[in-house]
């Protein structure tokens, strides 16, 4: 990889953002969903094993369907907060499922060439983190398109599933709000709102042992 390929990489991995206020409802081409879908659907597996599957959602029925249960599920959630944090939390938005105009939902199938995956027999759910470097893939070939991606992690599984008629072997990981944007944020939201902060680097490296 030449020094132009790694600044860009560099780039592109510090730009990425989770976005949820910033999208403009325009659509995206059909090239470009290609692009999305066909990096998402490069990322490595355990034993090769490609147990993804993408859901694209466009249908406003389904969308507001979702939405309005993101909704319920954050409400359940600011009620579980105490008064400070729920202070922090409210005016955080935490969906763009209406705003971006399309869904694609990364899913599981834990059954994909049978039960004896080569690399998953102790460590099960390296087939859930197969499915995340796919979705790793996809936002990071968004921020390249100078697309928005937000991943929206309030829902019930089973409600999700029932929704999109997901057969019951498959497990949704992911919801991911996909389109333009008017801009990505320069310090992410959580951040911004004063929710956490960002850890140093040296903080969470350790050598030989913890």
């Amino acid at each position: 990889m030449d020094l132009d390929c790694q600044e860009a990489l560099k780039t592109i991995i510090k730009r990425r953002r989770d976005v949820r206020a910033e999208f403009t409802g325009d659509p995206l081409g059909e090239e470009e969903l290609a692009d999305l879908l066909n990096a998402a659907h490069a990322a490595p597996s355990v034993g090769n094993s490609q147990p993804w599957d993408f859901v694209v959602v466009r249908d406003p029925a389904t969308l507001d369907a979702f939405a309005e249960h993101v909704a319920q599920c954050r409400q359940d959630y600011a009620d579980s907060l105490d008064g400070e944090q729920r202070e922090k939390f409210n005016p955080i938005k935490i969906e763009g499922i209406r705003e971006s105009g399309l869904g694609i939902v990364a899913t599981y199938d834990s059954t994909r060439f049978g039960p004896n995956v080569l690399g998953r027999h102790t460590i099960s759910d390296a087939g859930v983190f197969s499915v995340v470097c796919a979705v790793q893939n996809l936002w990071l070939m968004a921020t390249a398109l100078d697309l928005g991606v937000g991943w929206v992690s309030f829902y019930q599984e089973p409600f999700l599933k029932e929704l999109l008629g997901l057969p019951e072997q498959v497990r949704p990981v992911g919801w991911l709000c996909v389109g333009r944007v008017t801009k990505l944020q320069e310090v992410p939201d959580l951040i911004r709102f004063g929710w956490n902060h960002r850890i140093a680097l040296e903080e969470v490296v350790h050598h030989d042992r913890w």
